[in-house]
């Protein structure tokens, strides 16, 4: 970053997500975040930890990293470890988009919402695959029915576009579960459209090039 880099980077557990902020945050102040992800990992401990897979965004909000009216949730669902995981969220002032309210529909529209909220600061993209039903990304370790499509996850990203994106991760790929090697193409992807909505970058959809 100190050469003008945006970082892309590759996980690994969700918890790479808390030293990169802490990098950026350095350098651009508290940003705002678009995380796309089946669980909110904004838990205080995960088995007697402060520092886990599930607690990077309470960490990342207790040390100011992030602006938390300026954070959108997308995709949450399923299983969590309290009762209350998914309020405490919302009284921080995220916007949080359960999967459900996802369902059977295109997310232009919602990406819309999401850059008139995000407005002109910048921005740090979080992707879990887990995020995504595990009928697209089966190799994840704490994967969960009834998630985003393929499709979808690249509508999120394209949706970013004009944003002040300053950064991104995309985590949880676990290639042991991944034997065909499905989710490790979907990820690789999914990482070629960040590349593409990078301020600066132009992107041509008909060849798939990037100038």
């Amino acid at each position: 970053m100190n050469h003008g880099a945006i970082p892309l980077t590759l996980g690994g557990d969700h918890t790479i997500a808390l030293p990169i902020l802490r990098a950026l945050a350095k350098k651009h102040g508290p940003v705002g975040m678009v995380h796309i992800d089946a669980h909110a990992d904004i838990n205080d401990e995960m088995f007697g930890e402060k520092i886990a897979h599930g607690t990077p965004f309470r960490r990342a909000v207790e040390e100011n990293l992030i602006d938390g009216n300026r954070v959108v949730q997308i995709g949450l669902r399923g299983t969590g470890y309290s009762a209350e995981e998914f309020d405490w969220s919302t009284q921080q002032g995220f916007r949080v988009v359960p999967a459900e309210e996802c369902w059977y529909k295109s997310l232009t529209p919602l990406m819309a919402e999401v850059r008139e909220k995000l407005g002109d600061g910048p921005v740090y993209l979080s992707f879990d695959i887990d995020g995504i039903d595990p009928a697209f990304a089966p190799g994840t370790g704490t994967a969960e029915i009834g998630g985003l499509t393929s499709t979808q996850a690249i509508e999120i990203i394209r949706g970013m576009r004009g944003l002040d994106v300053v950064g991104g991760d995309l985590v949880e790929v676990s290639p042991p579960y991944d034997p065909f090697g499905n989710t490790s193409v979907l990820a690789a992807n999914l990482l070629f459209e960040m590349l593409c909505i990078l301020p600066g970058v132009r992107y041509d959809d008909k060849v798939k090039a990037v100038y």
